[in-house]
């Protein structure tokens, strides 16, 4: 069964790129453009990942990976966060709310692919 991802992304452009990147790999995706959405898909129906944004209406990403990680339900989710905040603070904090990677944009396709694949399937 294909592995599930919930991308969390209020930009198009970016939203359009990652979900043909993801379903390419054969994942299969699902997207929630404000963090308020996202919380609620992914806890409806937890995904086995989640690429999330920092600034984000309703609810920034932040916000919502401590959520996530609050919920029982969420326990095995990954979350990478996608940012364009890339001070060490911003990366700092991020990991510190419970994200398995922080990583900024503009970033490698490729690269993100297969940090995606690392932490899905070891």
């Amino acid at each position: 069964m294909a592995k599930r991802i919930l991308i969390v992304d209020d930009e198009p452009n970016i939203v359009t790129s990652l979900d043909f990147l993801m379903k390419r790999e054969g994942f299969e995706v699902q997207v929630a453009v404000d963090g308020e959405a996202g919380v609620k898909a992914a806890l409806a129906s937890p995904p086995d990942l989640v690429l999330l944004d920092i600034m984000l209406p309703k609810m920034n990403g932040f916000e919502v990976c401590e959520r996530l990680r609050a919920d029982p339900r969420c326990r095995g989710l990954k979350i990478v966060m996608l940012t364009a905040k890339g001070r060490q603070a911003d990366s700092a904090r991020g990991l510190a709310a419970g994200a398995d990677l922080y990583v900024t944009k503009p970033f490698s396709t490729r690269e993100l692919v297969a940090q995606v694949k690392q932490l899905l399937l070891g």
